[in-house]
């Protein structure tokens, strides 16, 4: 055995194999050989016998060589990229490393999600996405590691979500996306697991050859799409949204107890009502109305908005309250309701039910004559909503149709809510919030889960009423955290950018109309050239590239003010049953305001919140994706037996590659390719949002009625294919001269491309969608997008 010198001159051995394996493995950081080295004390020729050791440990695979030095084989380094593959019983994300040379199964790396009021991961990881990690092994579970994530870095694009078909030499997946339609994986026999012929699985792409389709394996089967929910389970499985409560979170809410008037304001006389869609399954807010008795504000009311306690159930740090911000919020599809919080909870002990006891934090705001809100207040309170009504019920009683429900209460509680909303909208007039008209679509379905039609709700005073009372009650709470320097999540919507406003300015003198390029932006400067158009052919179009200006309105911890809304502040307090941001609200009031010890706690930190605000803000967007997608789906579905059919619509959407199409009938969009259009190369004008014709002229624009033929209809991935029927507009601006000739867009004629005037615009998934802007008073959720 080798021999080393010691301090007094005695030659010892050098460190054993054990010995060396056992300094790498306690060491926090990786180690070299200079550390090694020092920690026996070897020094001049020992070192070499040193070496030779460590290269046989690593031949033998004990030790590897990483980026900072060696650390045990089979262990990982301190920062890793892994795919996240899975959840497990308690909830959380099972991530694995993307690259794994050791032997056997991968190490299972359990992913730590942010509490809230703690500084968390700023993306919002889900399933599929492929992450920076930083890990630490598992004390209580060798070979195990938990880790934090420091950036999401995309998905994991070895992993597709598909349709399974079988056959007799394997089956074939026919991947959902709508990038990868026509795209088939073939699936060799027994690489199918448990998948049987029409679920939907999650496939592992293994080989992809230049010749033949590319081959793989079913990773996960995730559901089968023979359950009346199956298009909504797509959109799930595609956008990685949790929709499965893990057991630890539904034993903490069906262990919650009914709160008590126990340290609460005792509102059960007030004749509080909640007003809500016919079909709403939870109540999270009531309002009630009064004239004020205050000789100083004659003519002004108390106005009271009521929102359900969320807050003294979830507490934070509890598993409820790490579910509620992995979700982010509720996510809303025409078949179903995926919940931010389990049933027991949003739908039985927060949902303010008529005539039970339901704990509330209220706030009461006294408006002037004027409809200016002069003061407000927090309570926390028990309540018991009076009367359930829907919109159109509290309308007609208005209007002098009340029922057997509204006749009692018309005169208390109806009229006064109407009196203080007259008052309330000569106060935002004055204000001139953006008054954007594009009407939302509704799909309805059969009961057995297909397209039964699609409508446009009609959008009465009672909705208008609503929105105006919450989004004062939402002002107030922003100011009565910001007076008491408290941190919050703000509801935040930036005014447009520059280079938008530059692009808008050249659009709209396109048909007339010029923007002053000095002064302060504000929404009345939109307002005044929606005005302009509102009776002309431009009016959709000029709808749509004013909205097309605006920025996306996002959670933040730091106040930039609500453009659209046209508030200097701005935080959402209405929603807590459904909205993570106003859970955390609700808890800063409580704390603010001292009406309890279940509030935020002490120790957040705007920095901590500004990562809360900006996850959220990503789940957000991930359920207007999965929302939009599932629509698209759906009627997709129900259009595939009309095709050959023709429709009429408007152009939705422009870019180097085709036009978007919205039909008239159910709102769908689908794609018209720019080689299919006619006999003349067609350039993209960005500019003008439109599609050019060199030889003629004709053009398309954004916005322009046009017929067209529906070719193709994929249901699987919500796309549809037209060929346009009618002729573009001439140079001088007038549609051309009606219907094209069938077969106009045949072989026949010379082939053509689009090609380019600007900057070049990729085609997305399903056309270019516009932002949430929030105050446009189009959103299928009363106060979820504002």
């Amino acid at each position: 055995m080798a021999k080393r010198i010691d301090p007094q001159g005695t030659r010892a051995p050098l460190p054993t194999r054990e010995q060396i394996l056992a300094f790498v493995a306690d060491s926090p950081e990786a180690v070299g050989k200079r550390e090694i080295a020092k920690a026996f004390g070897l020094k001049g020729a020992d070192k070499i016998g040193l070496k030779a050791i460590l290269k046989t440990i690593q031949e033998e695979g004990g030790l590897e060589r990483g980026r900072g030095g060696l650390r045990r084989g089979g262990s990982l380094p301190d920062v890793v990229v892994a795919d996240i593959v899975a959840r497990d019983r308690d909830g959380d994300l099972v991530a694995r490393p993307a690259q794994w040379e050791g032997e056997g199964e991968a190490p299972r790396i359990t992913v730590e999600m942010p509490r809230a009021g703690r500084k968390g991961n700023r993306p919002a990881p889900g399933l599929g996405d492929r992450a920076l990690i930083r890990v630490s092994p598992d004390g209580e579970a060798p070979g195990r590691y938990t880790g934090r994530i420091i950036k999401v870095i995309g998905k994991n694009r070895a992993e597709i979500i598909g349709i399974y078909r079988a056959g007799r030499d394997g089956g074939r997946i026919l991947p959902v996306d709508k990038k990868s339609q026509g795209k088939e994986i073939a699936i060799p026999p027994g690489e199918e697991g448990d998948a049987r012929d029409g679920d939907l699985v999650s496939v592992a792409v293994e080989r992809e050859t230049r010749f033949g389709l590319p081959r793989g394996r079913v990773s996960e089967r995730l559901g089968s799409l023979g359950t009346e929910k199956a298009v909504s389970l797509i959109a799930l499985h595609v956008h990685n949204i949790p929709h499965v409560f893990p057991p630890a979170v539904l034993e903490e809410a069906d262990a919650a107890k009914a709160a008590t008037k126990r340290g609460r304001e005792d509102w059960r006389a007030a004749p509080l009502v909640t007003i809500d869609p016919p079909d709403a399954k939870d109540h999270d807010d009531a309002v009630m109305a009064e004239p004020d008795p205050d000789p100083a504000n004659a003519g002004g009311f108390l106005v009271t908005v009521a929102i359900a306690d969320v807050a003294a159930y979830v507490r934070a740090g509890s598993a409820l309250d790490r579910e509620a911000l992995l979700r982010g919020n509720s996510v809303y599809f025409p078949d179903r309701v995926v919940p931010m919080l389990p049933e027991r909870i949003s739908n039985d002990l927060c949902s303010l039910r008529q005539g039970e006891d339901r704990p509330a934090l209220a706030v009461r705001m006294t408006i002037g004559a004027d409809g200016v809100k002069r003061k407000h207040s927090f309570h926390r309170i028990l309540m018991r909503s009076h009367a359930k009504l829907a919109y159109a019920q509290a309308q007609a009683a208005i209007e002098g149709r009340p029922d057997e429900t509204t006749g009692p209460i018309l005169e208390t509680a109806l009229r006064p809510l109407y009196a203080a909303y007259a008052a309330m909208t000569r106060a935002r007039d004055e204000r001139g919030p953006l008054a954007l008209d594009l009407p939302e679509r509704k799909v309805l379905l059969t009961p057995e889960g297909g397209v039964d039609r699609v409508i446009v709700p009609e959008r009465l005073e009672a909705h208008r009423l609503i929105e105006e009372f919450m989004i004062q009650a939402n002002v107030a709470a922003a100011e009565t955290l910001e007076a008491a320097n408290s941190p919050l999540i703000y509801r935040v919507h930036d005014e447009p950018a520059l280079e938008k406003m530059r692009a808008l300015s050249e659009v709209l003198a396109s048909i007339g109309i010029k923007i002053a390029k000095a002064g302060a932006l504000r929404p009345s400067l939109f307002n005044r050239i929606l005005a302009q158009v509102s009776d002309s052919e431009h009016a959709i179009f000029v709808n749509e590239v004013v909205l097309r200006s605006q920025a996306q309105a996002v959670y933040a911890a730091q106040n930039l003010g609500h453009f659209g809304l046209n508030l200097r502040r701005y935080a959402h307090f209405t929603s807590p049953i459904r909205r993570y941001a106003d859970l955390v609200v609700h808890r800063a009031l409580v704390r603010a305001c001292g009406l309890g010890k279940d509030g935020l706690p002490a120790d957040v930190t705007p920095g901590a919140l500004d990562a809360v605000a900006e996850q959220i803000s990503g789940a957000e967007r991930r359920a207007m994706a999965a929302e939009r997608d599932t629509i698209d789906r759906l009627v997709a579905g129900y259009l595939a037996d009309r095709v050959g059919a023709t429709f009429t619509g408007r152009i939705s959407g422009v870019t180097r590659a085709g036009l978007f199409v919205k039909l008239a009938e159910t709102g769908a969009d689908g794609f018209v390719p720019a080689a299919t259009i006619g006999a003349d190369y067609y350039r993209h004008d960005e500019t003008q949002h439109a599609l050019v014709g060199d030889r003629t002229g004709e053009t398309f624009r954004l916005g322009d009625p046009v017929e067209v033929r529906l070719v193709e209809a994929a249901a699987v991935a919500g796309a549809l294919r037209f060929e346009i029927l009618s002729e573009g507009r001439t140079r001088s601006g007038a549609k051309g001269g009606g219907r094209r000739p069938a077969g106009s867009a045949k072989p026949g004629r010379p082939k053509v491309r689009a090609g380019k005037a600007s900057a070049p615009s990729r085609p997305g998934r399903a056309g270019p969608k516009p932002p949430a802007t929030d105050g446009d008073g189009s959103r299928r959720h009363r106060g979820s997008r504002r």
